[in-house]
């Protein structure tokens, strides 16, 4: 089998599934690409058995045929080759030879045959929604899931299709985030659990226009875009009952400009403990003094930012939270302001940005920490 492509179209293409590929397999052969080629068109397949990225492109081809090559070796020859064609050789043996320019590469591919068998889409439901959509859920859901290998759920996203809404939603136990897109439509009403490392993939991979398939059974979740095709085995584990954590009778609003605040809080959380990253908000009408303190050290620090507070008495409110997981949330909100709904010191604040894109939604709850001074 002989087939010729651009070095750079390959890369790319070789780049968007290489993620997929464990420096360390279950198996020997998922450190290799598959390649597939069926009439002048080749299809890569990397995988390591939890999460399978495939994607196509034109090429020019004497056969059909298939060979799986050592993805390492294969991806630094072409990031070291200028813009060029490039010609594949592959003989009865599975060895490969690639020609360029330049001169000639050899290296040993392997049985093809041996390759796992990728999952495809049987028996699934299916949903539309833009790319960029997804990516900006992802992106404001996936640092709040837990490193727990204890509780598998909670190491993945939540999704719910729910009709016209789909809503994903991450937590850790200390903060929970979730985000609806509500500009779906669907006959379909299910729930599923997707890895984090999948999510990883699946938003470097997503272009930032045009639309995401998203098919579900019970096993695998399946993307499709442009020339990509992704699927992942869905974690088999029960979500916990996220909405009987998020309290609906907080009487206080805080509004406050989410720059300086997010500014203010990296600098006060330099003083902070180094174990707890308290820090003390004490909240009047018109300021809100941020503080903390590392008594083994005798740090402390404080500063105070206009803001608007609603609902109090005139005495000051006093909570404090853990300074990193508001710093993350609000580095993930892009509204110029941001609202914190607050009730009693030891209930939890919500998060909300003060403007949502159309059809988004997001809301963010933080823990409280107990006050330690």
């Amino acid at each position: 089998m002989k087939f010729t492509v651009s070095s750079t179209e390959l890369l790319k293409h070789l780049q968007i599934c290489g993620g997929a590929i464990n420096p360390n397999p279950v198996i020997p052969i998922l450190e290799d690409f598959k390649f597939s080629i069926r009439s002048n068109f080749l299809t890569i397949t990397a995988s390591d058995l939890e999460t399978s990225i495939t994607t196509s492109l034109e090429v020019m081809s004497d056969k059909d045929g298939d060979i799986a090559i050592p993805g390492r070796i294969l991806i630094d020859t072409l990031k070291a080759l200028p813009q060029q064609p490039i010609t594949f050789r592959v003989d009865e043996n599975f060895g490969v030879q690639i020609t360029s320019s330049f001169g000639k590469y050899k290296l040993a591919g392997e049985n093809p045959d041996e390759y796992p068998e990728i999952p495809e889409p049987e028996a699934v439901d299916t949903v539309s929604m833009p790319c960029r959509s997804l990516i900006n859920g992802i992106n404001k859901t996936i640092f709040a899931t837990s490193n727990d290998e204890l509780r598998a759920a909670m190491s993945g996203v939540f999704f719910q299709v729910d009709f016209d809404k789909i809503t994903l939603v991450a937590t850790d136990a200390h903060k929970l985030v979730r985000y609806i897109y509500s500009g779906i439509t669907t006959e379909t009403s299910t729930t599923f659990i997707i890895p984090k490392k999948s999510l990883v993939l699946l938003k470097n991979s997503l272009p930032d226009t045009g639309n995401v398939s998203i098919a579900f059974n019970n096993a695998n979740a399946f993307f499709k875009f442009n020339d990509v095709q992704m699927s992942c085995r869905l974690i088999d584990s029960k979500y916990p009952d996220f909405k009987a954590v998020i309290p609906v009778d907080n009487e206080l609003l805080l509004t406050i400009p989410r720059t300086d605040f997010l500014s203010s809080l990296k600098r006060i959380a330099i003083y902070a403990n180094k174990t707890t990253n308290q820090v003390v908000f004490n909240i009047k009408e018109k300021e809100l003094t941020v503080s903390a303190q590392d008594l083994d050290f005798s740090n402390e620090a404080s500063e105070t930012i206009s803001c608007n507070f609603d609902g109090s008495s005139d005495e000051e409110f006093v909570i404090a939270f853990n300074a990193k997981f508001l710093i993350e949330m609000l580095g993930v909100l892009e509204s110029d302001d941001v609202k914190i709904e607050l009730s009693l010191p030891n209930r939890p604040g919500i998060l909300l940005p003060t403007e949502n894109d159309d059809n988004e939604a997001i809301m963010m709850l933080v823990m409280p920490v107990m006050l330690t001074r």
